[in-house]
């Protein structure tokens, strides 16, 4: 079996305190903790950021922050230069984007390499639109375009799986990344208080399970000044479905060791990877 994570990497997740008003006191700030975990744990090859981290997320400031992808937008500057500096793999969590050609807005997640090169961006295909009795109502759509496409990026180490949050309850994006051989599924996501502990956990337990690969969240750290609430609890879950290191609600950066021999035992053991059925149901990949 060939590996699909090439050696031992360390992840770390920053769960920032985000969405002040000022996005380059948010950029800062996400600087200064990446500083922090590459200076304390030297040998991390993968950082992410949570979901929409350089702004307020409310759906009447996304267009307000919205950055054209490009690479002397300030937002994307900022983290190809830390990149860069450190040499890591930098999922930017996600920003508002603008497209110049369609004036649409998008919920964009940015993905560099160890030179500060763009190496893809996911755009948030599902939008956060809902309406929980008792609970929450949020509509993304308002002001956010969904994008069109699932996101597979290769890297250094092998291919990984973008999403973005609310993409988490649609396991088509998972299973095609797994199925084009991604090691993990990242999504810097937002639950709120309201839906996170009903199932931020669950999601990211199935779609490790299902796929038998590393599946990582990073949220936002909780802000109860905010008008949004984040759930926080970013975590990481192994091929195996156990939860091996979980974030509270706080700022805080936690790391995990993702291990090819964790991925190649389970599925030797409990081989679905090749046991599927695709004479009966088709392969959504």
């Amino acid at each position: 079996m060939s590996k699909i994570l090439s050696q031992k990497i360390k992840v770390a997740l920053i769960q920032l305190a985000c969405g002040k008003p000022d996005k380059s006191a948010n950029l800062q700030r996400a600087g200064t903790l990446i500083e922090k975990a590459v200076k304390d744990e030297p040998d991390t090859k993968l950082v992410v950021l949570p979901e929409c981290f350089n702004a307020p997320y409310a759906t009447d400031k996304f267009r307000p922050y919205a950055e054209v992808i490009e690479p002397e937008s300030i937002s994307v500057k900022y983290l190809s230069n830390i990149a860069s500096k450190h040499k890591i793999i930098l999922v930017g969590g996600s920003i508002p984007e603008l497209d110049p050609k369609t004036d649409k807005v998008y919920n964009t997640s940015v993905v560099f390499n160890e030179k500060g090169e763009i190496i893809g961006k996911h755009r948030k295909a599902h939008l956060f639109d809902i309406d929980i009795p008792n609970g929450i109502t949020f509509k993304e759509s308002l002001s956010l375009t969904g994008g069109d496409e699932a996101t597979t990026l290769d890297t250094t180490y092998g291919k990984i799986g973008v999403g973005i949050c609310y993409d988490m309850r649609f396991p088509e994006l998972a299973m095609i990344s797994a199925r084009k051989g991604a090691f993990a599924m990242i999504y810097p996501a937002a639950f709120n208080t309201v839906t996170g502990p009903m199932h931020w956990k669950l999601l990211a337990r199935a779609r490790s399970i299902d796929n038998q690969i590393y599946t990582i969240l990073v949220s936002p750290a909780r802000n109860m000044n905010s008008d949004y609430h984040a759930y926080g609890h970013s975590m990481v879950v192994n091929p195996r479905g156990d939860v091996i290191v979980e974030a509270g609600e706080g700022e805080e950066i936690v790391y995990a060791d993702l291990e090819p021999e964790a991925i190649e035992q389970f599925r030797m053991g409990i081989p679905i990877t090749t046991q599927r059925r695709f004479d009966i149901y088709k392969n959504v990949a």
